[in-house]
């Protein structure tokens, strides 16, 4: 007997989710902004946070303990998205990330601050990669791309809006507010979650967590972070403390390694790295986020003491860059969806960053300001080109099974990645500048003008013209150089990125209903059933022909 199930049971099934998409997706980049404005919008209003708790010495942690915790849970919720389902997780993500901002937004002395940055941290660390990966788990590759498009806009405009919306807190309503906004949002994208979003449940069973790689990866992140963080400021990088925290980095690093070959489920499979196209992405993206996070760094510092911009129109400054990135990022992501291609955007790209950062290398204090912002929005648009693409391409090497992994993975070394950058960048350029007003200032300015420690664009405004001019060409010629150093880097991510195979971008998700023709009893049926649904049926039948075999070999051969 042949029986076909109708072709419509499977539209009629998918259309519930197609019409829920768009508000699934809108609850998503609201989740994605909450993540990426909280990575900006304190650096406008922490002078007068750490000014009211009394807490200027720990100043830095307020930073710190945010990235450290996001980038240790980047692996952790990519892999427990894998093995429980997503929906729950994210939920808790953001729970995570409101409790937090309750406790940020409450703090009475620095402690407490600091505590609920790294809450918030905990929590946001699953925002942004869940959001990517639950993309993946509803929309097919190729279609994807439009999607991934604007979340890469939706990063752009938080990096200008983050800086404006902070100093706007501060300087009217409170920058408690910058904690109290998350709430309303957070609770909005929870409630997204709950109606709209319709995933497949994990695995039904306790799944074995990889605890030792867990504690592992965290002891190294935590290491690399720090030495990122405190040397050549805090300490100095050949001191007992950075070299501690360089050796544990590399010793947690191997035994996590060691770990991973042996786990049953490991927070990061070394099978990853058995994929050309996720490495060369991965590498890639690390080398990108050194060249970006180094240049966005100590950008808006050189804006204020060349320009003598003040800290909000250094924020304005960079909109040109932004905006670049954002309408590239958009437009990427629809060509991507309409054409399938995808190899040459992050290409062409990677290589229009190389010449932003070459057009950077040359600025002068006298060159005019739209010049320079005309630059800026050169490395936007190369960003645009190359970000989100990159994340396409190691998703679409992996099933839908593996993606959070993968995606979350990939994040990790960008992460990791951008650390690296603002802490080289920052060696290079404090180590220089130092020399540089050692050299050129006046004999006797230095007892005028205070410490090269304690310069503000405020102070360096008011200073004699002869010495102004000292001070404002050491910082340019101490940092356009560096610049020019990452080039060859850049350059290296180009040359990678050309190896990339193109793989057809997939149409449908591996969970989607498929047709297939089955034998049971002699009878043939076609019928709608799910990869994952055929790759369990096939399961069962061997287990079963297996169990057959051994009993056929019990009747024919006698027990002794």
């Amino acid at each position: 007997m042949t029986s076909t199930a109708p072709a419509e049971a499977g539209t009629s099934a998918a259309s519930p989710q197609k019409r829920t998409i768009v508000l699934l997706f809108a609850g998503l980049m609201v989740t994605m902004l909450l993540a990426s404005l909280d990575q900006t919008i304190f650096s406008t209003a922490l002078p007068t946070i750490v000014g009211e708790l009394n807490g200027v010495d720990h100043m830095l942690w307020v930073t710190t303990a945010y990235i450290l915790a996001s980038t240790i849970m980047l692996p952790v919720y990519g892999k427990l998205g894998d093995l429980i389902g997503r929906k729950g997780l994210f939920i808790a993500a953001i729970g995570l990330f409101i409790a937090g901002s309750i406790v940020g937004g409450m703090a009475t002395d620095m402690t407490w601050l600091i505590a609920g940055r790294a809450i918030q941290g905990l929590g946001g660390g699953g925002l942004m990669i869940l959001s990517q990966a639950i993309i993946a788990d509803v929309v097919p590759a190729r279609e994807r791309g439009k999607y991934m498009g604007v979340m890469g806009g939706v990063f752009a405009l938080s990096s200008v809006a983050g800086p404006l919306l902070g100093g706007w807190f501060t300087e009217s309503i409170g920058w408690r507010w910058a904690f109290w906004m998350n709430i309303p949002l957070g609770i909005l994208a929870i409630a997204s979650a709950i109606v709209f979003l319709r995933l497949p449940k994990g695995a039904q069973r306790r799944p074995r967590l990889d605890f030792a790689g867990m504690g592992l990866l965290a002891i190294a992140s935590t290491c690399l972070v720090l030495v990122t963080t405190w040397g050549g400021t805090t300490y100095d990088w050949d001191s007992a403390v950075i070299i501690s925290l360089i050796v544990g980095t590399v010793v947690a690093a191997v035994a996590f390694v060691l770990v991973e070959r042996r786990a049953v489920e490991p927070i990061m499979p070394l099978k990853l790295f058995k994929d050309r196209n996720f490495n060369l992405s991965t590498i890639a993206g690390l080398i990108i986020g050194i060249a970006m996070f180094g240049a966005l760094a100590y950008l808006p510092t050189y804006l204020q003491m060349v320009t003598g911009a003040n800290a909000t129109e250094a924020g304005l400054l960079m909109i040109p860059m932004m905006a670049a990135l954002l309408l590239t990022s958009i437009f990427s992501g629809q060509l991507v969806s309409r054409t399938g291609r995808y190899k040459w955007l992050p290409i062409v790209g990677t290589a229009i960053v190389a010449v932003s950062l070459v057009l950077l290398s040359t600025m002068t204090p006298s060159l005019p300001v739209w010049v320079l912002c005309s630059y800026l929005a050169v490395m936007g648009i190369g960003l645009g080109m190359s970000m989100q693409i990159l994340i396409l391409i190691v998703q679409n090497s992996f099933p839908v099974s593996q993606v959070g992994t993968a995606t979350a993975s990939n994040n990790y070394f960008r992460q990791i990645g951008a650390s690296l950058g603002s802490a080289i960048v920052g060696s290079l350029f404090v180590a220089r500048l130092t020399e540089l007003l050692a050299d050129r200032m006046p004999a006797g300015a230095s007892a005028a003008s205070g410490s090269s420690n304690s310069f503000t664009p405020a102070i360096v405004k008011a200073l004699p013209a002869p010495v102004r001019d000292v001070i404002v060409g050491s910082y340019n010629d101490a940092l356009t150089p560096v610049f020019l150093y990452m080039v060859p880097l850049i350059l290296v991510a180009v040359v990678l990125l050309c190896f990339v195979k193109e793989k057809p971008l997939a149409t449908t998700i591996e969970r989607d209903a498929v047709s297939t023709s089955l034998e049971i009893d002699g009878s043939t049926s076609t019928v709608l059933a799910s990869a994952d649904d055929l790759d369990r049926a096939a399961s069962d039948t061997s287990l079963r022909s297996a169990g057959d075999d051994e009993r056929e070999e019990e009747l024919v051969t006698p027990r002794l």
